[in-house]
């Protein structure tokens, strides 16, 4: 079973940085991509990032030009780090993988970003 544990989310002020990483238990197929969503206070989960094992990424029109994800296959882990972060990126993130259109979680890390 795949298992997905997230790290690095922190209380950070406007304008700061984080990264976040996600390190994947159990095997890794080269047709899985992984990557991040987000779920607000009262919102639905949203897609920020997600990348495939060849590196192609795609990016929540939100946090292009300020968020970057990245994966390392040989450790089965990804990375997303955050830049030029505001009040609304402030949510859960959770890590994902999606093989062949079957979704498996981590349990989620808390960002927020408050001055």
């Amino acid at each position: 079973q795949l298992q997905l544990v997230e790290s690095g989310g922190a209380l950070v002020q406007p304008g700061g940085s984080l990264r976040l990483s996600c390190a994947a238990s159990g095997s890794i197929f080269s047709n899985d991509v992984m990557g991040w969503y987000r779920q607000a206070p009262g919102k639905q989960r949203e897609l920020v990032a997600t990348i495939s094992s060849g590196g192609s990424t795609n990016y929540a029109d939100s946090v292009k030009g300020r968020f970057t994800l990245s994966r390392d296959n040989a450790k089965n882990t990804v990375y997303l780090q955050m830049n030029s972060l505001k009040p609304e990126d402030t949510a859960v993130y959770y890590c994902s993988v999606n093989r062949w259109l079957q979704y498996f979680w981590g349990q989620g890390t808390q960002v927020t970003v408050s001055a």
